[in-house]
């Protein structure tokens, strides 16, 4: 059985006791966390967080990239999120490469010019959650008194180490 397979015979048993149809689609924290695509971090879990109570971005490195900028953008002017969390954590692939690592092995399977590429790598953890955090705070579309805070999650401990508080 393929993994998709799997996948869609989970959703069907899901989808038998599934009663959270009428959860309205703002978010109910008021909450927006960015975070990395990493499938060992579970920011439901590691948040307490249910169904509608945040809206969770997730990419690569769990970066303030331009399509990140753009679903906080949605979330704060039409859903009401006031908050934003960044969280990056350890053991990041995204500090294990750079953008010319990539695009020299991308270079072996794919043509055409891939040096504009940027894929949002860093060699310091805690210096991207502080870049990602003040570009979001320096973006000019959001509101007025958002706030945004800054995190590393361990993937050892399950722990989240604030890097920049709301009020820093």
């Amino acid at each position: 059985m393929a993994v998709i397979d799997e996948l869609l015979k989970n959703n069907e048993t899901f989808a038998r006791d599934f009663d959270k149809g009428d959860v309205p689609m703002p978010p109910a924290k008021q909450v927006a966390i960015v975070t990395c695509m990493d499938a060992r971090l579970h920011p439901a879990k590691f948040l307490g967080l249910d169904v509608g109570d945040a809206h969770v971005i997730r990419n690569a490195g769990g970066r303030a990239s331009d399509d990140a900028i753009r679903s906080l953008i949605i979330s704060s002017q039409l859903l009401g999120t006031k908050e934003f969390a960044v969280i990056h954590h350890t053991d990041c692939g995204m500090l294990t490469f750079s953008n010319q690592d990539l695009q020299a092995k991308l270079a072996e399977t794919v043509e055409g010019d891939l040096s504009g590429l940027d894929f949002l790598p860093f060699s310091d953890n805690e210096e991207s959650v502080r870049a990602d955090v003040e570009l979001i705070r320096q973006s000019p579309y959001m509101p007025k008194g958002t706030t945004v805070s800054g995190y590393i999650y361990d993937v050892k401990t399950g722990k989240l180490q604030t890097v920049v508080g709301a009020d820093d």
